[in-house]
């Protein structure tokens, strides 16, 4: 899809939903006076974040929302989130499937999360935090559907293999992986744009739940994409809001220079994982050549028929 055709393909999504996406940075003042705003996408020294919770604690306190701490393939950040009691936090967890692909899940419960990271996920993590787990994602949806949660598919459009909608997944495989997740992650302030379009764009045609977070890695990106819920800051209201449908996300994308000159501890952290990495890649690079030369050959195959007839 070109820019152009991209750009109105979306403007014309919001125009039929304009209180459901709103590409602009968060007035978090004027949203607090009438619903609960929660960030729902942060990373913390548990996984790939570069600050610990007491700093992430006090920047939630400063900006007044509320938290989802998602750290990969670890919950210490979020159990410890937990413990400030004065923090409007759902817990949360961002998985690594064996494909490469993340999977956010968020708990009503703390014991829940606490249950499915010990008896469902951790016998079967990588040596490093950032691994793949050993379970596909067909596998992690079934076992996180086992306690009372919300999945949610995290930037489907992003760069590699680390979004659902990548060449790794056959399109049968995409379709009822995403019939079977709760909600689209429509904003990720630190995607591309157009990702995040297209990421809206599915969300919308899915008829999912909509959230928006700021997968931030450190403090100045917390706050710059959030989800809205006309709730009380109450973890099940605000889960049933995006289960039902009647969020509201607002954000705008960070600068790429600063992102990337910001994530000095997410860059160890992949330099640490680089020889599943290096695997991850190859097998990512040789699913995108066959499918774009399956794509070639299909148009070539279109072309002759025409150019018979």
């Amino acid at each position: 899809m070109g820019s152009a055709n991209r750009a109105s393909a979306c403007d014309a999504a919001q125009s039929l939903n304009p209180h459901r996406v709103h590409f602009a940075r968060p007035d978090l003042d004027r949203l607090r006076e009438s619903a609960a705003v929660v960030d729902m996408h942060f990373h913390s020294r548990y996984s790939d974040g570069s600050n610990d919770i007491e700093a992430i604690a006090g920047r939630v306190r400063k900006m007044g929302i509320g938290i989802a701490v998602t750290d990969h393939n670890a919950i210490g950040g979020a159990l410890e989130m937990a413990r400030h009691r004065d923090i409007f936090s759902i817990p949360g967890i961002e998985v690594t499937s064996r494909e490469g692909a993340h999977l956010l899940v968020y708990f009503y419960e703390i014991h829940d999360l606490i249950r499915f990271y010990e008896k469902d996920l951790r016998p079967f993590l990588g040596k490093e935090v950032m691994s793949s787990c050993a379970l596909s994602m067909e596998s992690l949806i079934a076992c996180a559907r086992q306690y009372k949660c919300v999945i949610v598919f995290p930037h489907p459009f992003s760069a590699a293999y680390v979004g659902v909608c990548n060449p790794m997944f056959s399109s049968i495989r995409q379709q009822y992986l995403l019939a079977s997740a709760d909600g689209i992650e429509a904003i990720n302030a630190g995607n591309l744009h157009k990702w995040n379009m297209d990421s809206t764009l599915l969300g919308f045609n899915l008829d999912a739940g909509l959230t928006g977070g700021s997968d931030g890695h450190n403090l100045f990106q917390f706050g710059r994409a959030v989800t809205c819920a006309a709730c009380a800051k109450d973890r099940a209201a605000f889960l049933d809001s995006v289960r039902d449908r009647a969020t509201r996300v607002v954000g705008k994308e960070i600068n790429i220079l600063r992102k990337v000159t910001s994530n000095g501890m997410k860059l160890r952290s992949n330099f640490r994982n680089s020889s599943e990495l290096f695997g991850k890649n190859i097998r990512y690079g040789y699913a995108l050549i066959h499918s774009r030369s399956r794509q070639v050959r299909d148009r070539m195959r279109r072309r002759g028929k025409s150019a018979y007839r």
